[in-house]
């Protein structure tokens, strides 16, 4: 279980220097990161270590990100998203 400090270290992470990022990470954490398995979490909070071009490069598909891990948590994110 993800403590409270690290639950809002990880929501403040989700605020992005680009509006397009921060509209998608912020709603995933408080809408579907409780459902996450540990291990999910822990890819999500290494995922918002990438830096916000490559972010926003994956999650809009004009990149492919080479972890898997990653990879499927940025899948995770985007249809989530979509529903």
């Amino acid at each position: 279980m993800f403590e409270p400090k690290r639950l809002a270290r990880l929501k403040w992470a989700c605020r992005r220097g680009m509006l397009e990022l921060d509209v998608l990470l912020l709603p995933f954490v408080e809408q579907a990161f409780d459902e996450l398995s540990y291990e999910e979490k822990v890819t999500f909070e290494r995922l918002l270590t990438s830096d916000d071009p490559d972010l926003f490069a994956w999650i809009m598909g004009h990149q492919k990100c080479d972890d898997p891990e990653l990879a499927a948590m940025i899948s995770t994110v985007v249809n989530r998203v979509k529903v």
